[in-house]
């Protein structure tokens, strides 16, 4: 079994979403749905449903993004809301 960093993906309310990519990006995209879905025994998820939880867990991951936001929390309180 493949270990993927994205887990099942929840059906929510669909929202709309504009983005230009790249075509290999979108095949990437493609395969990863294609792979999730058979991990997680779902259907293939859709490239635009593994956006935001890719983003996600990018944001979440990114040790330099926290170390940034705690500095702008403690220098300004305003800065966190």
């Amino acid at each position: 079994m493949t270990k993927l960093k994205l887990g099942p993906i929840h059906d929510d309310k669909p929202v709309k979403l504009t983005v230009e990519l790249p075509a290999d990006v979108h095949r990437d995209l493609i395969a990863y749905g294609e792979i999730l879905g058979r991990e997680t025994g779902q259907q293939p998820i859709e490239p635009g449903k593994l956006i935001v939880p890719m983003l996600e867990r990018f944001i979440a991951t990114d040790r330099g993004f926290a170390k940034a936001r705690r500095s702008r929390t403690k220098e300004s309180p305003e800065a966190a809301k």
